[in-house]
């Protein structure tokens, strides 16, 4: 069968001319994970037409994944089709990309495209270094982008980045629910103990999402009404999961899964929904294999040009994609000075379990609770965004049983190793790492996993992760610190 997909991917592709090679519009939301678009039936609160569209137009993708669940590292992982800990310090939020490492729309302008890109690409980070953008040319809004591109040469195949600042904090108090939201029907995370407050904040990101969705819709709109659409490949996705607590910076389902739909109505038939594990590294691969290019050897994403030219849906390539591998090192400046590293954990997620390698057990994963005496200015649970989540798990974790337990699971230090069964918890809260009836699964997912990071070169598998990763300038100012732990800190002294 993939033998049969990879022939027929080669003959659809291999004699592209110039004309016939797709536009490539890339569109990545800001902290947005999944399942919090409504075609995936979460909850009938969070309403997302125009990805729910482009779902049933293409692809809708049920098992895409991050590389890494922080801005930097995530989005330098898609432009360069490698897994971040192949990047250098660029592997870190706030960092800078060595340049060597090439990215998509470099070499696909070098190859005839017009490109260019919209609000938050790339970063953050210092990217001085770079004579070119790494997500190509900064446009003040798409208007602008489409001007341009008409104006050179509108016959030009073109490669936009369709960035944004949505659903990443902070929010406006309340925008959920005076948006007509009914926050009785929102579906919580159960990692979560149910509360008003909760549900306000969760409500609150839902109202950037759909703003998110909305403003893709109008820039579709104009594609359309330019007849660009048909040979448009359209990709939404997220670059990691929501801001709040075991979510963003984690590597369970709720910080590295993100949704994912792909049309391009030239190739791929509506209406499929594809079961496969893919990597948003993947995407570099196909983009260049669309545009008739070879993906560089460097790449370790692999290209879905053969699930676009495949039938059906469900598990189109079994046994090849069977897997993902993902990843976290330091995201801000979290622990209790002079330890400036991060939380390093590396993951492989299949259909039935997840395997979690933490390899500083002795770190906060969320950082540290000790404000009085962390001499980083606003480390308190830094590696978790403030917001009314966070404080009202932190301020009510003595409050019963539930409460420490959801606390504990969010901002408490983990074991070396979590293994989670997903048939019988896939909500992924009972670590059953420990136990010896699951010795076998664990050794198997173990070596897989660490077979993979070898093969990569992973500086941290290899010993080398405080050098490659600890060690590079953490570029961002300092977290802010929440104003009601300031006057807490204040009043014990």
């Amino acid at each position: 069968m993939a033998v049969r997909i990879a022939f027929l991917s080669l003959v659809l592709f291999s004699s592209l001319t110039a004309a016939e090679r797709p536009n490539i519009v890339f569109a990545i939301a800001d902290d947005w994970g999944w399942p919090h678009a409504s075609i995936y039936q979460n909850d009938d609160v969070c309403q997302t037409p125009t990805f729910d569209a482009i779902a049933r137009n293409g692809i809708l993708f049920h098992h895409a994944y991050i590389s890494s669940p922080s801005c930097t590292p995530s989005r330098n992982a898609i432009l360069t089709g490698q897994y971040h800990w192949r990047l250098g310090g660029g592997g870190n939020l706030w960092s800078v990309l060595d340049t060597k490492h090439q990215t998509y729309p470099h070499l696909l302008e070098d190859r005839g495209y017009f490109t260019g890109s919209w609000r938050k690409s790339w970063g953050p980070g210092n990217a001085s270094n770079w004579q070119r953008y790494p997500s190509g040319k900064r446009f003040k809004n798409p208007d602008a982008f489409l001007a341009a591109w008409k104006e050179q040469n509108e016959e030009k195949p073109f490669c936009f980045w369709f960035g944004a600042n949505d659903p990443h904090r902070g929010y406006k108090l309340h925008s959920g629910r005076e948006s007509g939201m009914d926050l009785s029907k929102i579906k919580l995370f159960k990692h979560y103990p149910d509360s008003p407050e909760i549900r306000g904040d969760v409500a609150d990101y839902y109202f950037e999402v759909q703003r998110f969705d909305r403003e893709l819709g109008q820039f579709l709109a104009k594609l359309k009404a330019l007849r660009a659409l048909e040979n448009t490949i359209v990709v939404v996705t997220g670059d990691h999961g929501m801001p709040f607590p075991r979510c963003k910076s984690n590597l369970y389902d709720s910080g590295a899964r993100v949704p994912l739909a792909i049309q391009w109505p030239k190739v791929i038939k509506k209406g499929r929904v594809v079961d496969d594990f893919v990597s948003t590294t993947d995407l570099a691969p196909t983009f260049l294999e669309a545009a008739g290019l070879e993906p560089l050897e460097a790449m370790t994403g692999r290209s879905l040009m053969p699930i676009f030219g495949a039938p059906g849906s469900g598990r189109i390539q079994p046994g090849t994609r069977d897997h993902v591998i993902m990843g976290k090192e330091r995201h801000v400046l979290a622990q209790e000075a002079p330890d400036t590293g991060g939380t390093p954990m590396r993951a492989i997620r299949t259909y039935d379990h997840l395997l979690i390698r933490n390899f500083r057990p002795d770190r906060w994963p969320a950082g540290t609770p000790n404000y009085e005496i962390a001499t980083i200015p606003g480390a308190w649970l830094a590696d978790c965004d403030n917001g009314p989540t966070k404080t009202h798990m932190v301020d009510n974790k003595d409050k019963n049983e539930e409460y420490r337990m959801k606390y504990d699971l969010s901002f408490s230090k983990r074991p070396a190793f979590e293994l989670y069964d997903l048939k019988k918890d896939p909500d992924q809260l009972h670590n059953i790492a420990a136990s010896p009836d699951n010795s076998e699964v664990l050794n198997q997912l173990r070596a897989t996993l660490e077979t993979t990071l070898k093969a990569t070169h992973d500086p941290r598998i290899l010993g080398k992760g405080a050098e490659a990763f600890d060690r590079p300038k953490y570029l961002g100012g300092a977290p802010k610190f929440p104003a009601a732990r300031k006057t807490r800190k204040k009043r014990s002294k």
